[in-house]
């Protein structure tokens, strides 16, 4: 009994060491990304950065759903998209008082003499603040509830995100007067009176970026800890098995799928900020396959690799299309054909696993892992040092 209890109170003492370490480190790059980066980079650079620490927000979403849950979603860009037109209507809304018109422009383009009744509650930021989250959660927790409740799941589940990408995209293009259709929104002026394009106005967005990143990743890591967590994988790993145990999927499924939808519309809503532009552009499918790739390379069901393989890929992207214009496609073929072949779990899942086999054997200790979780058991670990000797 003694045994136990002092296993029960090291492995507790090592979570709360474990847990702050990883915030420690998670504040250190944080102050390291807000202070001292800007010193480093150019405007311009420093806009970039902000733009994928935003597209890092939706990557945890997708991990969320895909590397924890097993929902493979390819139409995330649906939720993002609306994000960002949800904060972009507020935006065309800040028109002087001695304009000539008080309606957007594009709109007075195309003859329209009154505001639509659906764009004025976007008038008020407050209301907007919650429209950013709750339209992309409420939209996904509703196509989730249609689908789950129908046990729809795998390629199938896959398929219909595709077609509802299809749809919204269709029609947000076919918007003109509504929502400039396919040229989007964009010309932005002021939020709170300051100049939105301003560089000082845009590294405050850049800091509320970080701040809302590191926010996400602390509602994921909350989530996919404990017993929550853990039924996630279950769900994940074999839903049937979850099902017959007296747990419904069913809902547990739709929450994590509408808290991934608010991420995206999050997401949505710092870009188009750091951007300038929201179109329908950003629904289409490759954007949303593109997401779940970020994940596949980072690693899944490891949040910090959702968040790595989103910075990885997009600054790939961009050096390469800068330096290589006319192939750089190609490169980035290449970097993903390299991931599947040779990272299957992405560089988070080599460096846990084939990674730290390549460190022990350089150091002279390198141990059969045929159960790799084993090696991070804090019981096994005290079983090992004091039940062994």
């Amino acid at each position: 009994m003694a045994a136990n209890l002092a296993l029960g109170g090291q492995t507790a003492e090592t979570k709360r060491r474990s847990l702050l370490l990883e915030a420690g480190i998670v504040i250190a790059i944080a102050l390291f990304l807000i202070v001292i980066l800007p010193l480093l980079l150019s405007d311009f650079r420093l806009n970039l950065m902000g733009r994928f620490l935003a597209l890092a927000i939706v990557a945890l979403g997708i991990d969320l759903i895909w590397g924890f849950t097993g929902l493979l979603s390819l139409g995330h860009g649906v939720f993002f998209t609306l994000g960002g037109y949800a904060l972009a209507m507020h935006l065309k809304l800040q028109i002087p008082a001695d304009a000539s018109s008080q309606l957007p422009e594009f709109m007075s383009l195309y003859g329209v003499t009154e505001l639509p009744w659906f764009w004025q509650p976007f008038y008020s930021f407050p209301f907007t603040a919650v429209a950013v989250l709750m339209i992309p959660a409420l939209l996904a927790g509703f196509l989730g509830y249609v689908i789950f409740r129908n046990r729809i799941r795998g390629v199938y589940f896959s398929i219909l995100t595709q077609a509802a990408t299809i749809i919204f995209f269709n029609f947000f293009n076919g918007q003109q007067k509504l929502f400039n259709g396919t040229n989007g929104l964009t010309d932005f002026q002021t939020l709170f009176g300051a100049k939105v394009n301003s560089p000082g106005t845009q590294y405050v967005y850049y800091v509320l970026t970080i701040i809302f990143l590191v926010a996400a990743y602390a509602l994921c890591r909350w989530i996919t800890s404990g017993r929550f967590g853990h039924l996630l994988v279950a769900i994940r790993d074999d839903e049937s098995r979850t099902r017959f145990t007296g747990y419904n999927p069913t809902g547990f499924k739709v929450l994590v799928f509408a808290i991934s939808g608010a991420l995206a519309g999050l997401a949505g809503a710092m870009f188009t900020l750091q951007t300038g532009i929201i179109s329908p552009n950003s629904m289409n499918i490759a954007f949303s396959i593109e997401m779940v790739i970020w994940v596949a390379v980072g690693g899944r069901a490891t949040l910090v690799g959702a968040i790595l393989g989103a910075l990885t890929v997009n600054f790939a992207k961009s050096t390469l299309s800068e330096k290589f214009p006319d192939i750089w496609l190609f490169f980035q073929g290449g970097l993903f054909l390299v991931v599947v072949l040779f990272l299957p779990s992405g560089i988070i899942g080599w460096l846990r696993t084939e990674g730290r086999n390549l460190w022990r054997s350089v150091r002279g200790r390198n141990q059969v892992a045929t159960y790799p979780s084993l090696e991070e058991d804090a019981e096994v670990e005290y079983e090992r040092q004091n039940i062994g000797d």
